[in-house]
């Protein structure tokens, strides 16, 4: 387990060069989001999200949401029709996640066998240049052990999970500690709230 500090308002292009590799490379990352700490991965590969699941100690598929750098990403990976795209460019970017259905270009593993996929477009530089470095949305799932509160903290990773992250970046505690709204606009004549 590797670990980095850094500035979350001033990250150096090495900083982001490094994180985005090892994301290309199957790693695990445990990182600050624009709500909580989280753990992510490449979203495409199937192993990094198996053992995204075995580092939190989920059993079987549980689908999980992902993180896009922009609207030309979202379309690459989502069906979205005019009056989606409507609506998200109100809400985003920021702390809002949306349920879409999915194309089929992403393994089951990420979608729990759902054709269905949660995406955010997050209100963070950090975040995007991170995508738009590594060239494809990343997993972010929270960083936390199956029934235990998120961490807040990325301190003593290795001693809390049994299986850590591969590259822990600590940018100090988070100081938000609520998860990013969840709403399902599949079906723009009734809309979901499904977490507030």
């Amino acid at each position: 387990m590797q670990t980095i500090k850094i500035d979350i308002n001033n990250t150096t292009q090495e900083q982001i060069d490094l994180i985005a590799d090892s994301l290309s490379h199957g790693q695990i990352i445990a990182y600050p989001t624009d709500t909580v700490y989280g753990l992510g991965c490449d979203c495409r590969n199937i192993l990094a999200i198996k053992k995204i699941n075995k580092i939190k100690g989920e059993r079987g598929m549980k689908p999980l949401l992902i993180l896009i750098s922009d609207f030309s990403m979202l379309k690459k990976y989502c069906f979205v029709n005019s009056t989606q795209l409507e609506y998200l460019k109100k809400i985003w970017p920021g702390p809002v996640t949306v349920i879409l259905k999915r194309r089929p270009n992403l393994p089951v593993e990420l979608t729990g066998g759902l054709n269905s996929l949660a995406v955010r477009l997050p209100d963070n530089d950090f975040l995007i240049k991170i995508i738009n470095e590594a060239g494809f949305p990343i997993v972010s799932t929270s960083l936390n052990k199956k029934g235990d509160k998120t961490l807040t903290k990325v301190e003593n990773l290795d001693k809390y999970f049994k299986y850590p992250p591969d590259l822990v970046i600590d940018a100090g505690e988070c100081k938000r500690t609520k998860s990013s709204r969840l709403v399902d606009l599949r079906d723009m004549e009734d809309i979901k709230i499904i977490r507030k």
